[in-house]
């Protein structure tokens, strides 16, 4: 990721470790064996680092500057701030900052991590677990983080409660100063408890899921308003996203997962959302790459496409970015690392698909069909800097930016490195095109390679006609 880091930290900006709660050696194994997978080793190793810093059972770390964090990891800052979002984005690190005498200093609080409990019942981060290491290791996984149970019925529970074992004081035995006592078991001024807090799962944005049209489509009859609570609304949020359910889609599963009390149940909830995908897509579970542009953010839901460029965005808004690297090698599965490359350029990011659509499609035209990890990551970071949502807002983008990502570096390199023996005149996406035509030609030449570009375009764009017609 080649976000502009330096606009949000310098090395000598200063920071200070602080855990929202004790976090116990327990949680070192569940960090090493259940999040290393999702995060990678130099995030992993980052969130060590920081919580070294912490004296034992202590809250707070000594101040530091980002140099020191540099030097002792070996790390630059553009890598300290790309693992960085990475731990805020998993839930395993909150960041606060405040300026100070045109400095700044941060507050890097730790989270711990789900107990294993919470995490294999997540219904997200389990998936990707299950993705990651595969089914194997998966199942090896779980049962090291598992253990008998309780014999049920067996054992009668005989424990006393406090009352029964402990006398409350009686008024002629507490304190003279009562209001005085009271604010003594108070902590004192500027200080707080050491706590063991709960952690919290990455949290999902409400815009993946369009609840109006949900709530429009139903009726008490079908499901009473009452059956979607806080946790249930959450549950639906998270598999929308991880399955890529629309509204509409989403209603007729919640149906399914309605008891005799008209209660959602969220594990059947779970169980339903996952069968239709299966059903959907085969027998396989979702990736990152899996996702689609969630329904608010399309444009072009509720409207029948009148042009080409609309007919594309429909596409882009309705395709994963997995299937449209299938799409682009005519049916062949694409290779772990580009699933991989995808994957990290959406959980950095936290561009939507549609968007990530985009990427993969103007870098692949760009780039003489081959996906280049720098050039990419370098456009993703500028989009998420531009906080783009939508595909028409990328494709709008990508043509006023068209001249400044050709000049860049990574760009000159990505066609260099390209293994193909047969060279192509530059291919840019049509929509792009458009941009380029409004601009008077400077000569001769340019006019001969656009001719011979457009040629190289229209093949392009019957073959993936061909693939999708073939695959109808």
């Amino acid at each position: 990721m080649n976000q502009q880091h330096w606009k949000e930290m310098i090395p000598v900006d200063r920071y200070v470790v602080r855990a929202s709660g004790i976090i116990h050696e327990y949680d070192r194994n569940v960090l090493t064996t259940l999040y290393q997978p999702l995060i990678g080793s130099l995030c992993f190793s980052l969130y060590m680092t920081l919580w070294s810093e912490l004296e034992k059972d202590r809250l707070w770390g000594q101040e530091s500057t980002h140099h020191h964090l540099m030097v002792l990891m070996q790390l630059n800052l553009r890598q300290i701030h790309q693992e960085r979002l990475k731990l805020e984005g998993i839930g395993l690190l909150r960041t606060y900052v405040k300026e100070e005498n045109e400095s700044r200093i941060f507050i890097y609080e730790l989270q711990p991590p789900l107990s294993p409990y919470r995490f294999f019942n997540d219904g997200v981060l389990n998936v990707y677990l299950y993705n990651r290491v595969g089914k194997n290791l998966f199942h090896k996984i779980k049962r090291s983080f598992s253990d008998g149970v309780r014999p049920q019925g067996e054992f009668s529970d005989v424990t006393r409660s406090f009352n029964e074992v402990f006398q409350s004081l009686h008024e002629h035995e507490l304190s003279p100063n009562f209001d005085q006592t009271n604010q003594d078991l108070l902590a004192d001024e500027g200080l707080e408890y050491v706590d063991h807090t709960t952690s919290k799962a990455p949290a999902v944005q409400d815009d993946v899921f369009n609840f109006d049209l949900f709530y429009a489509g139903l009726t008490d009859t079908m499901i009473p308003k009452r059956a979607i609570t806080t946790k249930v609304k959450e549950a639906i949020k998270k598999l929308a996203f991880l399955y890529g359910i629309d509204a509409l889609q989403m209603k007729n599963i919640v149906i399914g997962a309605l008891n005799e009390n008209d209660q959602v149940e969220i594990e059947q909830l779970r169980k339903s959302a996952r069968d239709y995908y299966q059903f959907s897509n085969g027998d396989t579970l979702p990736s990152l790459g899996d996702t689609i542009q969630p329904p608010a953010l399309r444009t072009m839901e509720e409207k029948e496409p009148a042009t080409q460029e609309e007919q594309l965005i429909k596409q882009l808004e309705t395709t994963s970015p997995r299937q449209l690297l299938v799409d682009f090698s005519g049916g062949a599965e694409p290779a772990k690392t580009e699933l991989q490359m995808i994957e990290d350029v959406m959980f950095k990011q936290k561009l939507p698909a549609g968007v990530v659509n985009v990427l993969i499609y103007y870098v692949m035209l760009r780039t003489d069909m081959k996906l280049s990890k720098a050039y990419m990551e370098k456009i993703a970071s500028h989009w998420a800097r531009k906080n783009l949502k939508t595909v028409r807002e990328a494709m709008e983008l990508a043509k006023q930016e068209h001249k400044q990502y050709q000049n860049w570096p990574e760009a000159k390199q990505a066609k260099s490195t390209s293994s193909r023996r047969v060279v192509r005149k530059e291919m840019v996406p049509k929509w792009l095109n458009e941009q380029k035509e409004e601009q008077p030609q400077q000569n001769n030449d340019e006019t001969t390679a656009s001719s011979s570009f457009e040629e190289e375009k229209r093949k392009l764009e019957e073959e993936l006609k061909q693939y999708r017609r073939d695959k109808s």
